[in-house]
């Protein structure tokens, strides 16, 4: 098989297919700064061969999701995600200051012991140090510094 010779950037659709190549999963945030940051991720990591970025944003998800299993949308949501997380390579995570991200910090609970997280909590998150800690405990690898 001949590799890619850029990264690719794949995002929740109902298209979306994970492939062999090295698979990197980046939660942020619904916010502009979420935007923000997986946008530079993207970037700086686009020269890197073989890179395929899960990227769990979608476009098209909105506030009339309702919280449920039961809610087709919603459900197939979280299963990409968690899909996502289980296929990826490497999964990282950025705690913003300004969010609470009671979504990342359940998965931050699910992948601790996976052996492939990387995480970037600064000053100010609401929680900083129970992600600390958690990630103390579990051997992975945490920044103060996006």
């Amino acid at each position: 098989m001949i590799g890619r010779m850029r990264s690719e950037v794949v995002e929740n659709t109902s298209e979306s297919s994970f492939s062999e190549a090295q698979r990197l999963f980046g939660r942020q945030h619904r916010d502009g700064k979420g935007r923000e940051l997986a946008g530079r991720v993207a970037r700086e990591l686009s020269d890197v061969p073989n890179l395929t970025i899960l990227n769990p944003r979608r476009d098209d998800c909105d506030d009339s999701w309702f919280q449920s299993i039961h809610d087709t949308q919603f459900r197939q949501q979280v299963e990409w995600e968690i899909a996502a997380q289980e296929m990826a390579d490497v999964i990282f995570m950025y705690f913003a200051p300004d969010t609470k991200a009671p979504i990342t910090l359940l998965e931050l609970g699910l992948f601790a012991r996976s052996g492939k997280l990387v995480v970037c909590c600064p000053d100010g998150y609401w929680r900083k140090g129970n992600v600390e800690v958690v990630c103390h405990r579990f051997g992975v690898p945490m920044s103060d510094r996006p």
